[in-house]
């Protein structure tokens, strides 16, 4: 039976950090599943690559840090579909490696524009879009990180990003309610993605003990299907939290 609250048409979700890692496959794994995809990021060549010809993916080069940018992607989904669903709030950097008396006060900013800054920028023009829909509503899922729980040694820019997601996460669920928005973050670590080379998980990424440690890693795609399930669970309920690791990674007991 046909849920009534949900759009007849296809569902409609925005991918941002589309042109790569997890953003890549969890637009790649919608679009297969039947959603309508608007993917965005800065290079619109990744972008393509990601869309590969898919007749319902749009491309929209968008720097989120940017609020004209996210004003104009969002835009362009609403001509395009009239409505939008899904926000997959997933564009982000690692930043600076330093602690905190080490850090480039231009390369902190840097990272708390696109990881917080950006995430917000989003999640705003999402929700204006969700309240103002027939039928009203939506679910925005933030990606986290394990660091949302527990940081590596020297990433405190990143650290602070990611706990800063937790807090728009909680309020953006708490705010949204009388709207039918719901919010829910993902924290995944060690997915086989870009990032991963440059904290050094396949070569030997550095323990709280000062030594550095391969770690196990697990494939993007496991992660994607992870935000899949959010994604589609119906509008009367709302997964608050997930968390993804590689299995045997050192996050539990981390210290």
């Amino acid at each position: 039976m046909t849920d009534p609250s949900l759009p007849a048409d296809p569902r409609v979700a925005v991918v941002t950090g589309a042109g790569s890692g997890i953003g890549r496959a969890v637009a790649r794994l919608m679009l297969s599943e039947g959603y309508r995809v608007a993917l965005a990021g800065r290079r619109e060549a990744q972008l393509l690559e990601t869309a590969d010809g898919h007749p319902d993916a749009l491309a929209v080069p968008c720097d989120v840090t940017v609020p004209d940018d996210v004003a104009r992607l969002f835009e362009q989904v609403r001509q395009r579909w009239g409505r939008v669903d899904v926000l997959f709030n997933n564009a982000g950097i690692f930043g600076p490696a330093g602690d905190v008396g080490d850090l480039d006060i231009a390369e902190w900013e840097a990272t708390l524009r696109v990881n917080v800054t950006g995430s917000m920028l989003c999640a705003a023009e999402a929700v204006r879009t969700m309240k103002a829909q027939e039928p009203q509503g939506g679910r925005i899922i933030n990606n986290g990180s394990i660091s949302a729980h527990s940081p590596r040694p020297r990433s405190v820019a990143y650290t602070v990003t990611k706990h800063a997601m937790t807090g728009l996460t909680k309020s953006i669920e708490l705010d949204g309610r009388d709207f039918g928005i719901t919010c829910g973050q993902i924290d995944i670590g060690n997915t086989r993605t870009e990032i991963m080379d440059t904290i050094g998980v396949g070569s030997g990424a550095l323990q709280a003990d000062g030594s550095r440690k391969v770690e196990p890693m697990f494939p993007v795609d496991d992660a994607a299907r992870a935000v899949l399930m959010m994604a589609n669970m119906p509008p009367s309920a709302s997964v608050g939290s997930v968390v993804v690791t590689a299995a045997g990674m050192p996050f539990i007991g981390r210290g």
